[in-house]
């Protein structure tokens, strides 16, 4: 007797292939939190500690913490659009996590990706709902002419997150079967 699998029980049997395992959980919801936390300790300790005319040099010509607030996005992108920037920032956050959760058995490096940029895109958008839409930022990087947009720990979780999604994609992606018809190298 041939027993016949229903549709539901293969669409949910899919569906959980899918789901996230929980090491993941340990792994994305860690550095998501402790990257909020710290993002936003770092700009309440230099807010604080700094005046806004005045720089704390961590390297001679190289390195010095500032304050800036920018109400716009990267390189003072859709300055002044703060609901715009909160739409997407809100989008953006419910995206990732939709992500993170549907990723199944992705390379940790890409739950780790993720996890960076939850905690990256929160404190952003902490600071653009609680700052009247001002994200702070206070890491200034110089060296003769050149300037770099003063960013914060929010920011640099982000570029890591992408340099890891990089990385992924060069080290971790699954290369296409060679099939008879393709000429050998």
């Amino acid at each position: 007797m041939i027993k016949e699998i229903s549709p539901e029980k293969t669409v949910l049997s899919e569906l959980k292939s899918m789901l996230v395992d929980f090491k993941a959980h340990c792994v994305f919801w860690p550095l998501a939190i402790a990257g909020l936390f710290f993002d936003l300790w770092t700009k309440h300790a230099v807010f604080k500690m700094l005046e806004p005319d005045e720089a704390y040099v961590v390297i001679n010509g190289f390195l010095e913490l500032v304050i800036r607030e920018n109400n716009g996005a990267a390189w003072s992108i859709f300055s002044g659009k703060t609901t715009l920037l909160i739409a997407v920032a809100s989008i953006a956050m419910l995206a990732i996590i939709i992500f993170f959760i549907f990723s199944g058995k992705q390379p940790r490096i890409i739950h780790i990706a993720m996890g960076l940029f939850a905690g990256g895109v929160s404190g952003n958008l902490y600071d653009r709902i609680f700052n009247e839409g001002h994200v702070r930022d206070f890491v200034r990087v110089y060296y003769k002419g050149f300037e770099w947009p003063t960013f914060n720990v929010a920011d640099s979780m982000l570029c890591i997150g992408v340099g890891l999604l990089i990385i992924s994609t060069i080290f971790f992606t699954e290369k296409p079967a060679q099939t008879h018809d393709q000429p050998q190298k």
